[in-house]
C-alpha cells in the first residue's frame, strides 16, 4: 500500500445508517494505553444510503463529525476521504440500497471478503474490524472474512456507548466541553458524561488452512468457506480421470496426465488396502510399476490418446528417477493450490530405510468418478 515499512494500522468499520460507529471506535482507540491503537488508513463499507450519511455527517464541513472528533481531543492525521468509503453494489453493480434478497446477501457477502482478503494482504498492516454498524448480516460477513484471512496482528471489535447515548442519532462521541442532547422520552444529558469502550471479539483465524490461491486473487465468500470447511474437516480426495482434475478437501485441482496417472495409480492400491510400495532399485526399472502406472495413464488419454513418449520412457520398467521426477511433480502442484491442506494427499514414505511408499488416506476417503 506504499507505506514505511514499520506496521501501520488500518480500520474497517461497518456502518450501514449509523456513521457515528467510526467516531466512537476513534473515540475508543484514542483513550487505550500503550502504543497508539489509531489507525493510518480508515475504510468504511455500507450501502448507498449508509454512504450519503458518512459523507455528510463525517466528511462535511458542518457537522463533519470526523473532522470534530481530530479538533476536539488532537488525534493526529488519519488518512480517510470519500474515496475510502466502499458502497456494496447488488448482482447487477447498481449501488445497493439495503440487502433485500438472497442475490443481494451473495453478493455483499463477496464484497466484504473480497476487501478484507485485499486489506490482509499487506504483512506490514494490522487491520482492525468494527462491526457494531449496520445489519448484523454484514456484521457477520465482515467477521467471517477476518476469521478466514485474519493474522496473528489484526482485530475485530464492537463499540459499546453508555445509555441514552447508544439510541440517540445526535450522538457521536463524547466531547471535552459542554454538549447538551435532548433525547427523546429520556431528557436531557451531557455528551461529556458518555462511556465509551471496545469489546474485542475473540475470532478464530483460519488463514494458514486456505489455499495459496484464496489468499493470493478473487473469490467467493462461499469458495472461501468450502475451502476452510474442507480442511477443518477430515480429507477425502474425489479422482475424475476423464476431466482430469480432482477434488482434495473440497477444491478443484487440474492435474496434467503424468501427475494425475502418479495419483490414480496409488489411491488405485489404497482402495484395493494393497501394501506400500518401495522406490526402485538404482538401474533396476519395476515392470510392474510402469504397467500399473501407463493402466492409469491411458484411462485418461483414453484409446486414441497419445501415449507413446510414456511408452518409449517406461519400456524397460520405471525407473527410481521416473519415480521420485512424479512424486516431486505432484507434490509441487498440490502444494501450490492446497497449500497446507495438500499434505495427506502426498505420496508419502513409511516406515524406516528404505521407506515404502503409499497414499496415507482411508480408503473409504477415494473415490473414481467417471
Amino acid at each position: 500500500m506504499g507505506w514505511e515499512s514499520q506496521r501501520k494500522n488500518v480500520l474497517l468499520a461497518v456502518t450501514g445508517l449509523t456513521p457515528q460507529v467510526l467516531t466512537e471506535t476513534l473515540f475508543a482507540l484514542s483513550r487505550e494505553p500503550g502504543p497508539s491503537a489509531l489507525p493510518q488508513r480508515i475504510y468504511v463499507v455500507t450501502t448507498a444510503e449508509g454512504a450519503r450519511r458518512a459523507q455528510l455527517m463525517l466528511l462535511s464541513e458542518q457537522p463533519g463529525w470526523f473532522h470534530r472528533l481530530r479538533r476536539d481531543w488532537g488525534l493526529p492525521s488519519m488518512d480517510f476521504s470519500e474515496e475510502h468509503i466502499h458502497v456494496l453494489r447488488d448482482a447487477n453493480g447498481n449501488p445497493m440500497d439495503d440487502v433485500r434478497s438472497g442475490a443481494d446477501n451473495a453478493a455483499a457477502a463477496d464484497q466484504i471478503a473480497e476487501l478484507v482478503r485485499r486489506l490482509t494482504e499487506d504483512p506490514d498492516t494490522a487491520l482492525h474490524v468494527s462491526l457494531a454498524g449496520g445489519r448484523k448480516t454484514l456484521g457477520f460477513f465482515a467477521g467471517y472474512a477476518l476469521s478466514l484471512w485474519g493474522r496473528p496482528q489484526d482485530r475485530l471489535s464492537h463499540v459499546l456507548v453508555s445509555e441514552p447515548f447508544e439510541s440517540c442519532w445526535e450522538f457521536f462521541y463524547p466531547t471535552p466541553d459542554e454538549r447538551i442532547l435532548t433525547i427523546e422520552g429520556k431528557g436531557v444529558y451531557d455528551c461529556r458524561t458518555a462511556q465509551v469502550t471496545l469489546a474485542d471479539i475473540p475470532f478464530v483465524r483460519l488463514r494458514s488452512g486456505l489455499p495459496p490461491a484464496l489468499l493470493q486473487s478473487s473469490a467467493s465468500f462461499a469458495q472461501a468457506v468450502a475451502a476452510a470447511q474442507g480442511y477443518l474437516g477430515s480429507p477425502s480426495l474425489t479422482l475424475n480421470l476423464n476431466q482430469r482434475f480432482i477434488v482434495a478437501h473440497g477444491q478443484k485441482v487440474s492435474l496434467p496426465p503424468a501427475e494425475l496417472a502418479f495419483l490414480a495409480w496409488f489411491a488405485r492400491r489404497r482402495q484395493l488396502n494393497l501394501p506400500p510400495l518401495p522406490r526402485p532399485s538404482d538401474g533396476v526399472p519395476e515392470r510392474e510399476y510402469a504397467h500399473a502406472y501407463q493402466e492409469e495413464y491411458q484411462r485418461i488419454v483414453g484409446p486414441l490418446g497419445d501415449d507413446e513418449r510414456v511408452r518409449r520412457r517406461l519400456r524397460n520398467g520405471m525407473s527410481r528417477a521416473d519415480f521420485d521426477e512424479r512424486k516431486a511433480r505432484l507434490k509441487n502442484l498440490l502444494q501450490r493450490s492446497l497449500g497446507a491442506a495438500a499434505q495427506p494427499y502426498l505420496i508419502q514414505g513409511r516406515g524406516p530405510r528404505p521407506q515404502r511408499f503409499e497414499l496415507p488416506l482411508p480408503p473409504q476417503a477415494i473415490r473414481f468418478e467417471s
